[in-house]
């Protein structure tokens, strides 16, 4: 597994923390803070998971005589 995947699955779920909290105090500043974490998160992850997918099949290309 990418480290992408790992840094964006934990700033995915700080942003619903954030966001969360913003919408409890009525912070629209701090809710709009995990609303971008929470996107910037997913797009870790998306990055973090094609990595992962050319890793494997370069490992496989190299396998396959």
């Amino acid at each position: 597994m990418d480290k992408d995947r790992v840094k964006g699955a934990a700033k995915n779920v700080t942003g619903k923390v954030k966001t969360a909290v913003g919408k409890a105090l009525g912070d629209e500043k701090l809710k709009n803070e995990g609303r971008t974490d929470q996107v910037k998160g997913k797009v870790q992850n998306v990055v973090g998971g094609i990595k992962d997918s050319v890793r494997d099949a370069d490992k496989k290309s190299r396998e396959t005589p």
